[in-house]
């Protein structure tokens, strides 16, 4: 019983996982960009979702409920993301062409995550916040088995979002766009189109999935901290990379995956060795097979 309870934890960690490497894969996947500030979108919107609903001196301490509280935290992470769009890629685009041939993107992105990260410490202090939960019970229990109610939503959430967001890639015309920015940019701009109006959508879904899983890990764990992001960050990078470079549902499979080992590896050996198994698993795939589970032999081809 113990080790399914263990299977089952594992799982529904990989759904916030999930989450996250599917908001990776939609940056890397069609703009080539590894944007490394989304741990800093997870962070904001759980760390304004704790400020908002918590009542007390600190900065945005106004003890709102929490639902509108999570929603002005997913809104702050969507400016924070179009943000980043604006002066990590776009500004770069125009003035050095093709910013995905360039590792300034990918510089600034990790400077927008300091920022961020040490901005959020400066107003709300680095040590963990703890996160007074809207519900007494979080938890479901079945046949003497636990189910965490915020890993089951983020579970559903991301395979529900991930089927639309396929839907939306194969029958639209925006999806159209989406899937021809991602093979090539110049070229798609020159077939008509608007990859200035497109580029942002991508950073726009990329922080609300962050912020989705963002939250929805402060409502699980119950705690808060400036510096959450970046252990999910590590094992969603993972999971993406397991998965499949720019495949969606690589990142799904990837998550799942992760979260298992992680669990696992966790419950038998202790958690000082938590990220060896992970990695070490990771460099076993990619020595057999570099491309990940679902990956493609060129990264700009067949992703999505």
């Amino acid at each position: 019983m113990q080790f399914l309870q263990q299977i089952i934890n594992g799982v529904l960690l990989g759904g916030i996982l999930a989450f996250v490497a599917v908001a990776f894969t939609l940056t890397i996947g069609m703009l080539n960009f590894l944007n490394f500030t989304i741990p800093a979108l997870f962070m904001l919107a759980g760390m304004v979702t704790w400020a908002l609903s918590t009542a007390g001196p600190h900065f945005l301490g106004l003890g709102w409920h929490w639902l509108p509280s999570a929603m002005v935290g997913i809104g702050v992470a969507v400016l924070a993301s179009l943000l980043i769009e604006r002066f990590t890629y776009r500004y770069m685009k125009a003035r050095f062409g093709d910013a995905t041939e360039h590792a300034l993107p990918l510089v600034s992105s990790l400077g927008f995550l300091i920022v961020f990260e040490h901005g959020a410490s400066a107003l709300w202090s680095s040590d963990p916040q703890r996160f007074e939960l809207p519900f007494k019970n979080t938890n479901l229990e079945w046949g003497g088995l636990i189910f965490g109610i915020p890993h089951l939503i983020s579970l559903f959430l991301a395979i529900g979002l991930v089927v639309l967001l396929k839907a939306v890639l194969e029958r639209t015309r925006l999806g159209r766009a989406l899937r021809a920015i991602a093979e090539n940019p110049n070229a798609s701009s020159l077939m008509g189109v608007e990859v200035q109006r497109i580029v942002p959508l991508v950073y726009v879904i990329a922080g609300m999935l962050s912020a989705f899983a963002g939250i929805l890990y402060a409502f699980s764990y119950g705690t808060v901290t400036p510096f959450m992001g970046d252990a999910i960050a590590t094992d969603a990078i993972a999971a993406m990379v397991l998965g499949g470079l720019g495949n969606i549902w690589g990142a799904i499979a990837g998550g799942l995956v992760v979260g298992l080992v992680k669990v696992l590896a966790i419950s038998t050996f202790g958690a000082e060795i938590e990220k060896i198994p992970v990695w070490g698993l990771l460099l076993l795939i990619l020595i057999v097979r570099p491309t990940g589970l679902f990956g493609q032999t060129q990264l700009g081809k067949g992703k999505f």
